[in-house]
């Protein structure tokens, strides 16, 4: 069934993963949301499946705008320590500063989950999984494809002026 919160379909999946092409499809789709927000100078700084809306035929919209932020054009100019504890990117747990790069580390998160069924340094402990977001290494499964896996390493580099769509162009 189409429709609904993209993590009620996710869960609802039977091994709890979508297959790669639906994975890319909807990652596809929240990439260009996430370059058009950026193209306004906005962070969205909470991408989450719980956020992400499926219409009726299975495109995406990206939902609740509370912890974005407007007037973001440097790499360092939002400091709030703010969104969802699996999705927040290094420099956030840091309090360095932040740019557009925090949300292509959420959407790295974002497409682990959808392939695997868990975010990459998940642990119920909160500071434990803080700690694995600053310091563990990323083990991408070997049933992921090589482009795949290149992708979430890319996505998902702890330096955000390093990480994939961190350059000018976003």
């Amino acid at each position: 069934t189409l429709g609904g919160e993209l993590f009620s379909v996710l869960r609802q999946s039977p091994s709890g993963a979508f297959p790669e092409r639906r994975c890319q499809f909807y990652s596809a789709e929240i990439a260009l949301g996430l370059g058009h927000l950026h193209g306004l100078d906005m962070i969205y700084r909470d991408l989450k499946p719980e956020n992400l809306l499926l219409d009726e035929i299975g495109h995406v919209c990206l939902t609740d705008f509370g912890l974005s932020k407007e007037m973001v054009n440097t790499a360092n100019a939002a400091r709030t320590f703010c969104g969802t504890p699996e999705y927040l990117a290094p420099e956030i747990l840091q309090g360095v500063g932040h740019g557009k790069a925090v949300d292509w580390w959420s959407l790295g998160t974002l497409i682990f989950e959808m392939l695997t069924g868990l975010p990459p340094f998940y642990s119920r402990n909160i500071n434990h999984m803080y700690d694995k977001i600053l310091r563990a290494e990323l083990r991408c499964p070997s049933y992921l494809p090589g482009d795949v896996t290149t992708l979430i390493q890319g996505l998902l580099i702890r330096d955000p002026a390093k990480r994939l769509g961190s350059g000018p162009g976003d």
